[in-house]
């Protein structure tokens, strides 16, 4: 049986599509296969001599020592999986399989480029990530950002912009902006000329590269590249996403616009079932006229706020209040006047108190407000002085006519304070509302 000579097993070499590398005992390369410039993006010419660990990322270099030191205390690897950095920036996944030769005092391995393989996994993995985090997720700013991470370990993304598009009031707002030169954009109609009203009217992906890094204003630099998708559910573009890019290494393309795209479709529906949730939330725990707390949140805010109370040592008020003489509203104007009279009333409550207090509608024209933190009765008296202030002014309103007319309005406001009116809701609620009663009757 005849044998092929080196050079004849050579042309063989060059025919293999993964790449055979030889490595001496300081770390430079000694010989590579022609595969190799497909790979690492350097020409045989180039390597040879270079120190390998310079082309490995700087992430994966300590492991990829502690490999070598194995390989050469003669333990073979055949799946030491790696990054390096390509000649032009791009990272290459490798998968390795090494041995050392004692006799020839190098490293001999084949490297096989799994680039594609790992974009893949990391496309998929990206995909369950945003789907999990649309679960796990308790509101939209918390899910915005895990997006971002999610993309940002994908791709180059450390600017991006999540824009939606709500037709009712034909408005584009942009509820996530992550810019390191741009500043947050201005709530724009459909029809405006930015590019994002453009990807989201024509309903296409859009990548736009600007070929410079130029000034646009004052310390404000315009994206290298910039790569937006729309986002699609059920037919319809809510919205879109967009990546930026200032940096000339980090330059988009139409592989990038495949990845983006492919994962849009999941952060579409993750965005979209996060909103419809808190759309539930909202009518279970909202008023929906006044969007003022129900009484089942009411209850359980009050519940937390007894809680911390007692293991404070801490006092809290209850403000009962309801409007005189609403029922004569409704009979002379109709109930639209005064449904309009009610959500004026929240918004003037809102005005008296403080944003960590709780203002809930209890029905018809009753409210309570939960003060934290009181350290004396007074502080509550106080409260309610500033809402009887509030109600100095007559409401306006207009009538079914669209005529428009001013309501002046008082209200009865009793109080209770924890613990001194009692320790637990429902006395708390009692007590208020029995004193709001018995300052209207001396009212009469």
């Amino acid at each position: 049986m005849s044998t092929l000579s080196f050079p004849t097993l050579g042309k063989y070499i060059d025919l293999l599509v993964d790449a055979v590398c030889v490595v001496d005992k300081h770390g430079h390369f000694l010989y590579v296969s022609p595969s190799a410039e497909r790979i690492f993006g350097y020409t045989q010419a180039e390597m040879m001599g270079m120190q390998m660990l310079d082309l490995v990322h700087p992430d994966d270099r300590e492991r990829t020592l502690n490999a070598v030191d194995s390989i050469v205390a003669g333990e073979p690897e055949p799946h030491f999986e790696n990054r390096y950095q390509r000649k032009n920036g791009e990272i290459a996944h490798i998968m390795w399989s090494a041995r050392w030769s004692e006799e020839n005092q190098c490293r001999v391995a084949v490297a096989r480029d799994i680039t594609l393989r790992k974009r893949a996994e990391a496309v998929q993995q990206a995909v369950f990530a945003i789907a999990e985090a649309s679960h796990n997720t308790q509101d939209l700013p918390s899910l915005y950002r895990h997006i971002h991470q999610i993309i940002a370990a994908l791709l180059p993304a450390d600017n991006c912009v999540i824009a939606l598009y709500d037709a009712a009031s034909d408005c584009i707002s942009f509820p996530y902006h992550v810019d390191q030169h741009q500043p947050l954009p201005a709530t724009q109609h459909l029809a405006s000329d930015s590019d994002y009203a453009r990807l989201i009217r024509r309903g296409q992906p859009l990548l736009l590269d600007t070929a410079r890094v130029a000034p646009t204003g004052e310390n404000q630099m315009q994206a290298r590249s910039w790569l937006g998708v729309p986002l699609v559910i059920e037919g319809r573009t809510m919205g879109a996403l967009v990546i930026k890019s200032y940096s000339e290494s980090a330059v988009y393309d139409d592989e990038t616009l495949k990845l983006l795209q492919y994962v849009s479709n999941q952060v579409a529906a993750a965005i979209d079932r996060r909103q419809l949730l808190l759309r539930l939330q909202q009518r279970a725990l909202y008023d929906q006229l006044t969007r003022l707390p129900n009484r089942e949140l009411f209850y359980d805010r009050i519940q937390s706020a007894l809680a911390r109370a007692r293991r404070n040592n801490e006092m809290l008020s209850l403000v009962f209040m309801d409007l005189d003489k609403f029922k004569a509203v409704n009979d002379n104007y109709g109930h639209p006047v005064g449904d309009q009279l009610l959500e004026a009333v929240a918004r003037r409550l809102e005005l008296s108190v403080r944003e960590c207090d709780t203002i809930a509608r209890f029905g018809g024209d009753e409210f309570v407000i939960l003060l934290e933190n009181i350290e004396h009765p007074q502080q509550s008296e106080t409260v309610a002085a500033k809402i009887l202030g509030q109600f100095a002014t007559p409401f306006a309103l207009r009538d079914l006519e669209s005529n428009q007319i001013h309501l002046p309005i008082t209200p009865s406001i009793g109080m209770a304070h924890f613990p001194l009116h009692g320790d637990n809701e429902k006395d708390l609620l009692h007590h208020a509302d029995k004193a709001m009663y018995g300052l209207k009757n001396l009212q009469r």
